[in-house]
């Protein structure tokens, strides 16, 4: 089999390698990428985008049963919910589609298969044990995403021990679940199912939901949560899992006392692992933490000419992180002058439950951690008008100031929306904007983004409508 030869190659095309491989190809490189699965990665197929189609069905499902409060009336509503994975499906093949699109419109090579570094700049690409291509590059950018975590004891079985995949994809709706992790990925799906109908119960080993987040914004999670009616068990573990023929009784250690959950399935969402194994990482200098690949600040490894980016790196594991790490990668090796390298205080990051949860920079208790002084401003939806008008009062926005330079350090919101207005404050953070930039900047009326002005009024005594 001849050696193709191309300036840069991308194993692995999610987020992260799609974008990283469409920039290659822009700034003139001969690019291709090597794919064993679906264009698009865990994100597009798995991850990101069919989890959110499945969202909306459920807080359609929501709204249905909550007409009157908006003066409509229906009677027997019901839903297919076969239909409603399919619709899921859809979304993610059409998405995918539109990656081979553009791989195409790019004059990117794709080559279907398993990639592995051979030594210097050699890929050999495999397909069923079988050789589909040998490639040649003086760049390799890594892009093998990551998997589930599995915990021993918890292992997914795809009947009754469900990962990320099998929750996507049931073939009937569950009456009643248990959830183990109260990160974004458990309480999505702890939502979703819980707006469909079923009984959820949520197990998180530390002490609260949502445990990254500021800890105003998972009381405020956990008590609306709780009002759903999800049963929420913090500083808790489960211990043990019984199998029946189609049901699981699970034994659960909250403080020391077991207690007894019996449920039709039960859904791990205890973080993730990378796709470090197999690729060839033992014929080259390349270094791992943990699993993950270790990389600078240009996201270059240990051995020459090879680079890592996404979740098969150091976290935070987020696709519009693993996405602008691929453009700075990449034009790193183009040698532009503009490039910089990643905040990582700067990454918004966006939970899809209801209510969202939304948030970019320091949480009040690291900004004090790290010896900030700090200023901090917060604002309830109950007191804007849009939030009513809506019929959603159920938030609230928080900002974290340093109280010396005006610096804004974080901000944390939960509600409508939130995951769309969260950006306003990321490029404020981009921008290094103050108080007063934000505090004269004028916010149109009525919106929702009215309250991330009063938030920013509150943490100077200026709030005016609270």
């Amino acid at each position: 089999m001849s050696e193709q030869s191309f300036d840069i190659v991308v194993i692995g095309s999610g987020p992260g390698g799609y974008v990283a491989a469409i920039r290659a190809a822009q700034l003139g490189f001969k690019t291709a990428v090597v794919e064993r699965e679906h264009l698009g990665g865990i994100c597009l197929n798995w991850g990101c985008i069919p989890t959110k189609a499945l969202l909306r069905c459920s807080e359609i499902n929501h709204l249905l049963h909550n007409l009157d409060a908006y003066g409509f009336k229906a009677e027997n509503i019901s839903f297919d919910f076969t239909k409603i994975v399919q619709r899921s499906r859809k979304v993610a093949a059409q998405l995918s589609g539109g990656i081979k699109h553009l791989m195409k419109k790019n004059n990117i090579t794709v080559f279907d298969g398993h990639g592995k570094l051979l030594g210097k700049g050699k890929i050999a690409v495999t397909k069923d044990n079988k050789p589909v291509a040998d490639l040649k590059a003086a760049h390799i950018i890594i892009a093998t995403g990551a998997r589930a975590r599995v915990l021993p004891g918890l292992e997914p079985d795809q009947k009754l021990i469900w990962t990320y995949k099998e929750a996507m994809v049931p073939t009937e709706m569950p009456k009643s679940l248990l959830v183990v992790g109260s990160g974004a990925i458990g309480i999505e799906f702890a939502s979703f199912y819980r707006n469909m109908g079923a009984a959820v119960t949520v197990v998180e080993v530390m002490d609260r939901v949502l445990p990254v987040e500021d800890i105003d914004i998972s009381n405020f999670a956990r008590k609306a949560f709780e009002k759903q009616g999800m049963k929420i068990m913090t500083s808790a573990k489960v211990v043990k899992l019984n199998k029946a023929a189609n049901d699981v009784e699970v034994e659960i250690d909250v403080g020391g006392k077991i207690e007894k959950v019996k449920v039709d399935r039960v859904i791990s969402a205890v973080g993730i692992t990378a796709n470090t194994e197999n690729i060839g990482l033992e014929n080259t200098k390349v270094k791992l933490d943990r699993n993950h690949i270790v990389v600078n600040q240009w996201l270059q490894t240990e051995e020459p000419g090879v680079y890592a980016i996404g979740d098969c790196v150091a976290g935070p594991w987020l696709a519009h992180k693993a996405s602008h790490e691929g453009v700075i990668c990449v034009e790193k090796i183009k040698g532009l002058n503009d490039v910089h390298p990643m905040k990582i205080e700067n990454i918004p990051g966006c939970t899809y439950c209801m209510p969202q949860v939304a948030s970019v920079g320091l949480t009040e208790a690291k900004a004090k951690e790290k010896g900030y002084q700090v200023k901090v401003g917060k604002f309830p939806f109950i007191g804007n008008g849009k939030a009513i008008a809506l019929g959603e009062p159920e938030g609230m926005v928080k900002t974290v100031f340093d109280a010396k330079t005006g610096e804004l350090l974080g901000a944390h919101m939960i509600g409508a929306e939130v995951t769309e207005l969260i950006q306003g404050y990321g490029i404020a953070k981009t921008l290094e904007t103050t108080e007063l930039d934000l505090m004269h900047t004028i916010f149109p009326h009525p919106t929702l983004s009215e309250m991330m002005h009063e938030s920013v009024l509150d943490a100077y005594g200026k709030v005016i409508h609270m």
